[in-house]
């Protein structure tokens, strides 16, 4: 996790000030650099891709759960909570779909003309 972060901000700052900040050893990062990618690493890049794909094609509608499922029905074997922590890493968050207009229902929905009405005046003595 730190030698990431001194990866992502090197081209910042100098590689030992961040080291040092990190309380991490340079050598230890370029050693860490020279390291092959772990076999979940690799295997969460491709579930990811699945993820991503899956979500844009409900129009990114689909939360968690649903793009689970998908996953789960293209022969992806994985948990939901993993699904969640690619999509929060993605940063895919589930829109709502938009609800459609009323429609016109014809004369039924023609609004009464209440301005040319009759108005009764109330009669006095009356409480």
């Amino acid at each position: 996790m730190k030698f990431g972060f001194v990866a992502k901000h090197r081209g910042a700052w100098p590689v030992n000030l961040l080291c040092e900040a990190l309380g991490v050893s340079r050598g230890g990062f370029y050693a860490w650099l020279t390291w092959p990618r772990s076999r979940r690493s690799l295997s969460d890049e491709v579930l990811g891709a699945h993820v991503h794909q899956s979500f844009v094609r409900s129009d990114r509608t689909y939360g968690a759960r649903r793009v689970w499922h998908d996953v789960l029905e293209q022969g992806q074997a994985c948990g939901l909570h993993r699904i969640e922590r690619l999509m929060r890493e993605q940063a895919l968050r589930a829109r709502p779909r938009r609800r459609g207009l009323p429609k016109d229902r014809g004369a039924r929905s023609a609004v009464a003309d209440n301005g040319k009405r009759a108005v009764i005046p109330p009669l006095k003595g009356l409480v």
